[in-house]
Protein backbone atom coordinates (compact mmCIF):
# COMPACT_ATOMS: atom_id res chain seq x y z
CA UNK A 1 0.00 0.00 0.00
CA UNK A 2 1.23 3.36 -0.86
CA UNK A 3 0.41 6.81 0.34
CA UNK A 4 1.85 9.92 -1.27
CA UNK A 5 5.93 9.49 -1.01
CA UNK A 6 7.36 11.31 2.24
CA UNK A 7 10.54 12.32 -0.14
CA UNK A 8 12.18 12.80 -3.62
CA UNK A 9 13.61 9.75 -3.09
CA UNK A 10 10.53 7.77 -1.53
CA UNK A 11 9.17 9.32 -4.97
CA UNK A 12 11.62 7.78 -6.78
CA UNK A 13 11.65 4.42 -5.44
CA UNK A 14 8.01 4.23 -5.90
CA UNK A 15 8.50 4.92 -9.73
CA UNK A 16 11.38 2.78 -10.65
CA UNK A 17 8.87 0.00 -8.97
CA UNK A 18 6.46 0.69 -11.70
CA UNK A 19 9.10 0.47 -14.51
CA UNK A 20 8.58 -1.93 -17.00
CA UNK A 21 5.93 -3.42 -14.29
CA UNK A 22 2.14 -2.89 -12.98
CA UNK A 23 0.37 -2.04 -10.41
CA UNK A 24 -3.09 -2.12 -9.04
CA UNK A 25 -5.70 0.72 -7.36
CA UNK A 26 -8.08 0.22 -4.73
CA UNK A 27 -10.87 2.47 -4.32
CA UNK A 28 -13.72 2.34 -1.52
CA UNK A 29 -16.76 3.85 -0.16
CA UNK A 30 -18.73 3.29 2.75
CA UNK A 31 -21.47 5.36 3.42
CA UNK A 32 -23.53 4.84 7.11
CA UNK A 33 -26.67 6.78 7.53
CA UNK A 34 -26.74 8.15 10.89
CA UNK A 35 -30.29 7.46 11.96
CA UNK A 36 -30.76 3.99 11.39
CA UNK A 37 -27.09 3.01 11.23
CA UNK A 38 -27.95 0.90 8.01
CA UNK A 39 -24.29 1.11 5.99
CA UNK A 40 -23.94 0.08 2.10
CA UNK A 41 -20.07 0.01 0.49
CA UNK A 42 -18.30 -0.79 -2.19
CA UNK A 43 -15.04 -0.59 -3.89
CA UNK A 44 -13.16 0.04 -7.05
CA UNK A 45 -10.02 -1.87 -8.86
CA UNK A 46 -7.79 -0.79 -11.59
CA UNK A 47 -4.82 -2.30 -13.16
CA UNK A 48 -1.58 -0.20 -14.61
CA UNK A 49 0.62 -1.54 -16.56
CA UNK A 50 3.95 0.02 -18.04
CA UNK A 51 6.93 -0.02 -20.01
CA UNK A 52 9.92 0.80 -18.83
CA UNK A 53 10.45 4.62 -17.65
CA UNK A 54 13.45 6.00 -18.24
CA UNK A 55 15.53 7.77 -15.14
CA UNK A 56 15.51 11.04 -17.66
CA UNK A 57 11.57 11.01 -17.46
CA UNK A 58 11.52 9.98 -13.58
CA UNK A 59 14.13 12.71 -12.73
CA UNK A 60 12.21 15.33 -14.58
CA UNK A 61 8.61 13.73 -12.71
CA UNK A 62 10.21 14.51 -9.45
CA UNK A 63 11.55 17.93 -10.39
CA UNK A 64 8.80 18.90 -11.37
CA UNK A 65 7.04 17.86 -8.34
CA UNK A 66 3.61 17.24 -8.56
CA UNK A 67 5.04 12.99 -7.93
CA UNK A 68 5.38 14.46 -4.20
CA UNK A 69 1.58 15.21 -3.70
CA UNK A 70 -0.11 12.30 -5.17
CA UNK A 71 -0.71 8.66 -3.86
CA UNK A 72 1.72 6.72 -5.27
CA UNK A 73 3.96 8.65 -6.20
CA UNK A 74 2.18 8.67 -9.79
CA UNK A 75 0.18 10.15 -12.26
CA UNK A 76 -0.87 7.92 -14.97
CA UNK A 77 -2.37 10.63 -17.08
CA UNK A 78 0.62 13.14 -16.85
CA UNK A 79 1.96 13.49 -20.22
CA UNK A 80 5.18 13.03 -19.17
CA UNK A 81 4.25 9.42 -17.81
CA UNK A 82 0.98 8.51 -20.50
CA UNK A 83 3.57 7.56 -23.19
CA UNK A 84 4.71 4.29 -20.94
CA UNK A 85 1.51 3.11 -19.80
CA UNK A 86 0.72 0.02 -21.45
CA UNK A 87 -2.51 -0.79 -20.40
CA UNK A 88 -4.93 0.06 -18.25
CA UNK A 89 -7.31 -2.63 -17.27
CA UNK A 90 -10.46 -0.78 -15.58
CA UNK A 91 -11.02 2.69 -16.10
CA UNK A 92 -8.90 6.02 -15.88
CA UNK A 93 -11.55 7.50 -13.32
CA UNK A 94 -11.04 4.48 -11.26
CA UNK A 95 -7.14 4.91 -11.06
CA UNK A 96 -7.49 8.64 -9.97
CA UNK A 97 -10.37 7.84 -7.55
CA UNK A 98 -13.11 9.42 -8.86
CA UNK A 99 -14.66 6.05 -9.87
CA UNK A 100 -18.48 6.62 -10.27
CA UNK A 101 -21.33 4.24 -9.82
Amino acid sequence: MREKPSSAQEAREFIKGYSAGHATTVGSVLVTNLKTGARKGGFDTAEIYFHKIPDEVIENLISEGDVLYVAGGLMVEHPLTSPFVDQVVGTIDSVMGSQKP
